[in-house]
């Protein structure tokens, strides 16, 4: 084994004896697996808890969320930055359209290009959401020391890096 096994979860060490015969990297999978928990319990909860308060999924929140920070952005870029695709990003537009948190307009030098803009009323929804959001990431990471904090935004940056 490549990792401590006093560091595991049960789960995870029913797993490791179940998969002794294969070849497999252990650690990375393991690693791999408790960020995608991690990242899948960080939305649900924040959709559970404070999303739908606001009649915002996940995406939607993510669509308006880049909107409120660059004010105008194009679908292709908008869906890079989202890690979604176009359809996507034409899908939640609409709906957030029709709750008048964004606006379209078509790009003047090319007008098959569309750009999404916020609203004045998407800009009042994140004021009141924004700080009510970064609590609910505060209290995910709470229990972590600065120290702490900084190495896991590190190492979860090259993470990222080598995913990229």
């Amino acid at each position: 084994m490549n990792i401590f096994e006093e560091d595991l979860l049960p789960e995870e060490v029913d797993t490791l004896k179940r998969l002794t015969d294969f070849p497999i990297d252990f650690a990375a999978m393991s690693i791999c697996s408790n960020i995608y928990r991690a990242a899948q319990r960080l939305r649900v909860t924040m959709e559970r808890d404070l999303l739908a308060n606001y009649s915002l999924s996940w995406t939607g929140f993510d669509l308006l969320h880049n909107l409120w920070i660059w004010e105008w952005m194009e679908s292709r870029g908008l869906a890079k930055s989202m890690g979604v695709t176009v359809a996507t990003i034409s899908s939640i537009s609409n709906t957030l359209e029709r709750k008048n948190l964004v606006q379209r307009r078509v790009n003047p030098r090319d007008r098959r290009l569309v750009e999404l803009g916020i609203t004045d009323q998407g800009r009042q929804v994140m004021e009141d959401l924004f700080p009510k959001f970064n609590q609910g990431e505060v209290d995910m990471i709470k229990g972590l020391t600065e120290e702490e904090q900084k190495k896991l935004l590190k190492l979860l940056r090259r993470v990222i890096k080598n995913i990229e």
